[in-house]
């Protein structure tokens, strides 16, 4: 279990480098630890596997200070887990009327759920970055546009990683200028 840890804190490392999240940002966690195990997604949970992935995304937010949302397996239509103060925060719609259990929103969602102070479970977000942890599909709740991010850690147990950021929409064709060059003076629109 602790080399889940290790692995999960480094992927956060290489995640956060590339991210830059800053205090208040949302990063949402998809996570299956029946593939962290080896099995197949949704057939073989694992509290154990939820708690050792729990104490470094727990160090991480505690460094970082940025807000994470865990996500549910499909029973739950992937809803999220999340501290109340974050749904406050961030002046999310009120929460839906569920508890995450191992069989029914997914270990790892179930034992954050277990950890947090005044948790609540929302019906979607729009997060700054996101880890999954056995493809879980965390695209739906990440802003756009996506990007993803490549990691020197490539599994977390048996179960494949992937991680993302996000930025700003990169509008205006052609003639858009994206970054200021302060040497030459500002072109006309016509």
């Amino acid at each position: 279990m602790t080399q889940l840890t290790e692995d999960l804190e480094a992927a956060l490392v290489d995640l956060n480098e590339a991210a830059k999240l800053r205090e208040g940002q949302i990063l949402v966690v998809g996570t299956s630890t029946s593939e962290v195990k080896g099995e197949h997604i949704g057939k073989a949970g694992s509290m154990d596997i939820a708690e050792a992935l729990w104490r470094a995304l727990e160090s991480f937010r505690i460094k970082t200070g940025v807000h994470l949302a865990f996500q549910c397996c499909e029973h739950l239509n992937r809803a999220l887990v999340i501290e109340g103060n974050t749904r406050d925060y961030w002046r999310m719609e009120d929460h839906v009327s569920a508890i995450p259990m191992p069989r029914a929103g997914g270990s790892m969602a179930s034992y954050a759920y277990r950890q947090m102070n005044s948790p609540v479970v929302v019906e979607t977000i729009k997060a700054h970055a996101g880890i999954d942890i056995g493809d879980t599909l965390i695209g739906m709740h990440l802003k756009q546009v996506a990007v993803p991010v490549r990691s020197r850690i490539k599994s977390i147990g048996s179960a494949h990683l992937t991680l993302a950021r996000t930025r700003p929409k990169l509008i205006g064709g052609e003639r858009a200028v994206y970054t200021i060059d302060t040497t030459e003076p500002p072109s006309t629109c016509d």
